[in-house]
């Protein structure tokens, strides 16, 4: 059988995988791994101050402006 059909070997296959860049699967990617790297308790604690920083600046800001408006209205009257 060998002689009057030899063994051919078959062609490599082409094996072509075109590299970009996915911004947005980049970002996934890392916001898993730090999700992964620290437990969600540790996430949260980290978060509540950030959050408390802008309560307080929202808080300041609302306090200013009601004492420019109160002294305004002293002044006008």
């Amino acid at each position: 059988m060998s002689v009057l059909f030899p063994k051919v070997n078959k062609p490599r296959e082409w094996d072509y995988r075109p590299i970009y860049y996915d911004e947005q699967k980049e970002a996934r990617k890392e916001k898993l791994a730090r999700l992964h790297s620290h437990s969600l308790r540790e996430e949260y604690e980290r978060n509540k101050a950030e959050r408390i920083a802008k309560q307080k600046s929202k808080m300041g800001f609302w306090i200013a402006l009601f004492l420019i408006a109160a002294l305004v209205y002293w002044f006008l009257q």
